[in-house]
């Protein structure tokens, strides 16, 4: 079995902050109202350019060394089905050439990418479960 650069823990923890940002909405009023209260707190579930989750998980991979961002984008492509584990060699090289310089924006842009990055991490017999309890 091939191994990973990067720890299961730090794909638990990106996991973890995807989810956060998963459940938000696309922006539906642009004009917040002046008091959170006033808006019913509606705000807080939206998507914004400032938004502080997506900030940290773009900090977050950014820090990351390069064999770490390949293995991240080839876990999330190994859970989505696109190859199979005994592909990993071919699918860690091609995020090397691919996606190193826009890994975040990548991974941000992919529908359910929490869930591909956990199927991809189960796949080296890694689980998250547990690590989410007290981090949400």
């Amino acid at each position: 079995m091939p191994t990973l650069s990067i720890s299961a823990e730090q794909v638990c923890y990106l996991i973890v902050k995807a989810r956060e940002f998963d459940v938000q909405d696309v922006t539906t009023d642009p004009d917040d109202a002046s008091n959170a209260a006033d808006d019913r707190m509606i705000a807080v579930l939206e998507e914004h350019s400032d938004n502080p989750v997506v900030q940290e998980i773009v900090a977050f991979i950014d820090a990351l060394g390069d064999d770490e961002k390949a293995d991240l984008v080839a876990l999330m492509q190994l859970g989505r089905g696109d190859r199979e584990m005994e592909e990993w060699q071919a699918l860690h090289d091609e995020a090397l050439r691919e996606y190193i310089e826009r890994t975040a924006d990548y991974l941000l842009g992919q529908p359910l990418v929490s869930d591909y990055l956990e199927e991809g991490l189960a796949q080296f017999g890694f689980t998250c479960s547990g690590f989410e309890v007290g981090r949400l």
